[in-house]
C-alpha cells in the first residue's frame, strides 16, 4: 500500500508505483468471471467431501475446494499422512470418477463455450 492506495493488482482502484491503475475494471471483471462462473457443486459419491465443479471441456474439469482437501477427503489424508506435501497432490480419482458419472448420468453439464 502507497499512501493508502493499494499497489496490488486485484484491488480496484490500486495505482502502480507511476500512478497507473493496476488493473481495469473489465480486467478484473474477467477474472471474476473465468474463477467462479459455472462452478456447481459437487458433493463426491465415494465420500461426500462436496467440491466446487466447472468441466469446461470433456477433458478439463476445474475443481475448488470449499474444505482443506487434505483433512476432508479420505485419499488425500491418506496421502498426506504418508508423507506427501498437499501441495503436491495431483487429484482424488474417487472424486474425479464421481464427476465423471455426473457428467454421464447428466448432473453435470459440459461447457458448450469457446
Amino acid at each position: 500500500m502507497t499512501g493508502g492506495v493499494s499497489t496490488r493488482p486485484d484491488v480496484p482502484g490500486g495505482r502502480t508505483t507511476f500512478g497507473a491503475p493496476t488493473a481495469r475494471p473489465d480486467t478484473l471483471a474477467d477474472r471474476r468471471e473465468f474463477l467462479a462462473t459455472g462452478l456447481r457443486p459437487h458433493p463426491c459419491a465415494s465420500c461426500g467431501t462436496c467440491v466446487l465443479v466447472r468441466k469446461n471441456s470433456p477433458k478439463h474439469t476445474s475443481i475448488q475446494w470449499t474444505t482443506d482437501a487434505a483433512s476432508s477427503c479420505p485419499v488425500f489424508a491418506e496421502r498426506v499422512a504418508a508423507g506427501t506435501h498437499p501441495a503436491l497432490l495431483d487429484t482424488c480419482e474417487r472424486l474425479a470418477e464421481s464427476i465423471a458419472g455426473a457428467v454421464r448420468d447428466g448432473r453435470l453439464a459440459v461447457s458448450t463455450d469457446g
